[in-house]
């Protein structure tokens, strides 16, 4: 069973990317939920009976930080699908200190990724908007990428990033964005977002799709696939394999222009309805 496809630095990928926040325990709700979340996923056994379930539906990205535990997981996702699952592995180091994203790297490298991507905390305070390019320091960060035998792209919360990494000419072969119908951590408003998008020379991995759990997967969903191109992706996170089966399935009925074949949830005061 597969999934459509786009291409990125030459490497094919589905267009849904499993994401991992509900893994590692960033909720972007309070300490508490996280605390639920790391607790909930504390062995890579369990998050990998997630991951598998979208390896088996042609599903072959994860996005995350360089994490032991998500590494494995991986490994053991891959090894159950029988097939290979890319790791977008967005790392991080102490900006002025390069020999700290060389470790960095090597990590990633010991991790089996495929893409490097500085990640937001490291890539945002080095856009310079003013002359519409990147720090000297993060594009010999993406070159010690690409030296390692990685895709680099540049992960980012601000939109500007991919107007400067385009306007520049960086080493980069995709950007992740966040870009969601409620604008959650968008910085302009979710018109201006797409039009940056659709206008970017690279595709966009876009991120939290759902608004870190703040917008239903019926909305959120049917608002970013029919808003991005075909060349762009969506990176979601779930909890579970059941919602994981269900965002895929929502996922492809946007795509495939049909009604969604998914349960709607039930309470009392529904009964009217019924």
């Amino acid at each position: 069973m597969g999934f459509p496809t786009t291409e990125v630095g030459g490497v094919t990928l589905s267009r849904l990317i499993c994401g991992t926040n509900w893994f590692l325990g960033y909720s972007h709700t309070s300490a508490a939920k996280d605390k639920f979340i790391r607790e909930l996923f504390s062995t890579p056994e369990k998050i990998a009976a997630v991951i598998e379930v979208f390896g088996h539906h042609g599903i072959n990205a994860v996005m995350g930080p360089a994490n032991p535990l998500l590494a494995e997981a991986i490994k053991i996702a891959c090894d159950r699908v029988g097939k290979k699952i890319h790791y977008v592995c967005t790392p991080h180091y102490e900006v002025g200190k390069l020999e700290t994203w060389q470790q960095a790297i090597d990590t990633a490298l010991n991790y089996q990724a495929t893409f490097c991507f500085p990640h937001q905390c490291m890539t945002d305070p080095q856009i310079d908007v003013v002359r519409r390019c990147l720090s000297e320091e993060l594009q010999i960060c993406l070159r010690m990428v690409r030296q390692a035998g990685m895709i680099p792209g540049l992960s980012s919360h601000t939109p500007q990033a991919i107007v400067c990494a385009d306007t520049c000419g960086a080493d980069v072969e995709s950007y992740i964005q966040p870009y969601n119908a409620a604008g959650f951590l968008c910085q302009v408003e979710t018109d201006w977002i797409r039009k940056i998008i659709l206008q970017a020379k690279k595709p966009v991995m876009t991120i939290k799709p759902l608004a870190a759990g703040r917008i239903l997967p019926p909305t959120g969903l049917t608002f970013v696939w029919n808003s991005i191109r075909p060349c762009d992706l969506v990176t979601i996170g779930v909890v579970s394999p059941y919602e994981a089966e269900e965002c895929i399935e929502l996922s492809l009925a946007c795509l495939e222009k049909r009604p969604a074949e998914v349960e709607l949830q039930y309470t009392r005061s529904k009964k009217s309805l019924v």
